[in-house]
């Protein structure tokens, strides 16, 4: 695969554009082509100082290339450069967005909801607490100690207090440490991770409603990573597959186009179940809206300017690949999900016992992470940290990651007052996000350079 494999399409899709306009006054623009090449040219060599985020040998955090219809509809966009905050900024831009975010809606089985497209998840999720917060002045918030850290952070911003609950053995929001806070009668929103950054771990949804019948409290999810994966389940174990069939019963869920979506950066996506919560949105403003009825994208949103060309790209790749069961978009996820459950089968089988993936189980989506087996935590942190540079020298990019290392004791048994927010002994692992389709195809080459860095860390074979 070259950088830019479809160079003519986005011209002549221009050339198509700009008879859209033909009708008005010819005009001429001022631009030096030569100075531009020139330029570009810099940009070109400076851009090279980048990991090959593209390539299947990139496997470590969540940076997936966006799909090139997309990238070309973002770049074809921008001859208009359409703000999707108001009709009158983005007419078209606007019209994609709406359609692209019922996609998305779709794959939650989502017909009346309220939605639109943000700069990011992280934005996305700042919403959504926000909604939160108005519905449940005062109340708390609470998420697993393995959510995103800017659930905290959201919290502080909107002046909500946060506390984090225990997290399992594999990374799971403790239902047992989530009832002891839900006992003391102040929680109004608990954050669902489904597909948490460090693990890919899926909190139990399924269980935490089973809880709201009891308590009353607004369930969010947060699932900027896993969301796609709705449209595999069969491809899950039972846990996740049980916690993504019950995500329709969320009173907001959040998903990141620019993950698993293919999109360029920054695209997210928030939803809400109830419409009716666009009331908080609501605002007088003399200067924005004045030639359209229609409802604009900016009254139900807090951001005002918003790329309308994230729109553009990604209603272009949804009809490319559409958002369904069985398509080449789902087929895709399920090679991403059969990749990482190759990589940790042979980990687990590794004749050397170098490798120590966490004893619980598979991985849930398609991150995988190991420790190195070593005498003592410090050591086995000393490795990883060692192992990473040496499979870097190889083009083999991974990530690391801190976690517990009583998760990898055999015979753990959970304590939630064992748990990293109070203070475990943590241990730097290995990590890696294979959420690239192409990675099934790679895995041998992967494991070939992981091994070839453990043989010159660790001595020993390569096999």
């Amino acid at each position: 695969m070259t950088l830019d494999p479809f160079p003519n399409l986005l011209s002549r899709a221009a050339g198509e554009l700009e008879k859209q306009f033909s009708d008005l006054p010819a005009f001429e623009s001022k631009a030096d082509p030569a100075a531009m090449e020139r330029v570009l040219e810099d940009v070109a060599r400076r851009m090279g100082d980048n990991f090959p985020f593209f390539h299947p040998l990139y496997a470590g955090q969540m940076l997936k290339p966006p799909h090139p219809v997309a990238r070309a509809a973002y770049a074809l966009a921008m001859t208009i450069n359409p703000n999707n905050h108001a009709r009158d900024g983005g007419r078209a831009s606007s019209e994609l967005e709406i359609e692209a975010v019922q996609g998305i809606a779709g794959i939650f089985g989502w017909t009346e909801f309220l939605g639109h497209l943000t700069s990011s998840g992280t934005m996305a999720n700042l919403e959504s607490l926000w909604v939160a917060g108005q519905l449940a002045p005062g109340k708390r918030i609470v998420g697993s100690e393995q959510a995103h850290y800017t659930h905290q952070r959201i919290s502080a911003v909107l002046k909500l207090e946060y506390a984090s609950i225990a997290a399992d053995h594999r990374g799971r929001m403790s239902l047992d440490a989530l009832e002891v806070e839900l006992r003391k009668g102040d929680v109004g929103t608990v954050v669902v991770t489904l597909g948490s950054t460090a693990l890919g771990a899926v909190d139990p949804l399924d269980g935490i409603l089973a809880l709201r019948k009891r308590y009353g409290f607004r369930v969010h999810v947060d699932a900027a990573y896993g969301g796609y994966f709705r449209l595999i389940p069969e491809n899950l174990d039972k846990p996740a597959q049980r916690a993504f069939e019950a995500i329709s019963q969320a009173d907001s869920i959040v998903i990141d186009p620019h993950k698993h979506g293919l999109q360029p950066y920054g695209c997210g996506c928030v939803l809400f179940h109830d419409p009716s919560v666009g009331r908080f949105y609501k605002h007088d403003s003399p200067y924005t809206y004045f030639t359209s009825k229609q409802l604009h994208l900016g009254e139900i949103s807090l951001e005002c300017s918003r790329a309308g060309a994230s729109a553009v790209a990604l209603w272009a790749t949804q009809q490319l690949l559409p958002l369904v069961p069985g398509g080449e978009f789902a087929r895709g996820l399920a090679r991403s999900r059969a990749a990482a459950l190759e990589l940790d089968r042979r980990l687990r089988q590794d004749k050397a016992g170098r490798f120590q993936p966490l004893p619980a189980g598979a991985p849930e989506l398609d991150i995988v992470v190991w420790k190195v087996n070593a005498e003592t935590t410090e050591r086995a942190s000393d490795l990883a940290q060692q192992i990473f540079s040496a499979c870097a020298a190889r083009d083999l990019h991974l990530a690391l990651v801190q976690l517990p290392s009583a998760w990898f004791e055999p015979a753990i048994k959970f304590e939630p007052q064992g748990s990293a927010a109070n203070g475990a002994r943590l241990v730097t692992c290995l990590r890696s996000v294979l959420m690239k389709p192409e990675h099934e195809a790679w895995l041998d080459r992967i494991w070939e350079r992981l091994a070839e860095g453990c043989a010159e860390v660790m001595g020993g074979n390569r096999s």
